[in-house]
């Protein structure tokens, strides 16, 4: 019944820019902790952005910081990514996640459910 279907991803050059959305079914996203990970094979899930509408904060992981942003809308029950300057090393798949809480926290065991991701692939 809780869904995450991502999209937006694909195949950009270093410095450009896209946006992710993660389309919410089951739940409404406003009142819960929503998170964007990414993944590369061989290495462990990454945190990138995580957000709670409820506290009205968000986190972002140095690596991002003042280059993605996450915003939600509450009527299309859409969270979204914001990406930007991206870089070579931003290439991997990027999953949202959902976890029936209120607090933010932005660690990959504290979310239970999660979508099938999208690939965004950064080079020249």
């Amino acid at each position: 019944q809780v869904q995450l279907v991502e999209s937006g991803g694909g195949s950009v050059q270093p410095g450009g820019s896209l946006t992710l959305s993660c389309a919410a079914s089951g739940f409404t996203l406003e009142y819960y902790t929503i998170g964007w990970f990414r993944q590369v094979p061989g290495k462990e899930r990454e945190a990138v952005s995580c957000i709670s509408s409820v506290e009205g904060s968000a986190w972002y992981a140095d690596s991002v910081t003042d280059r993605f942003t996450i915003a939600t809308n509450n009527s299309k029950n859409v969270v979204y990514l914001n990406a930007s300057d991206l870089k070579p090393d931003d290439t991997a798949g990027y999953i949202c996640a959902t976890d029936f809480r209120a607090w933010l926290t932005c660690w990959a065991k504290d979310f239970r459910y999660w979508g099938q991701g999208a690939q965004v692939t950064v080079s020249s």
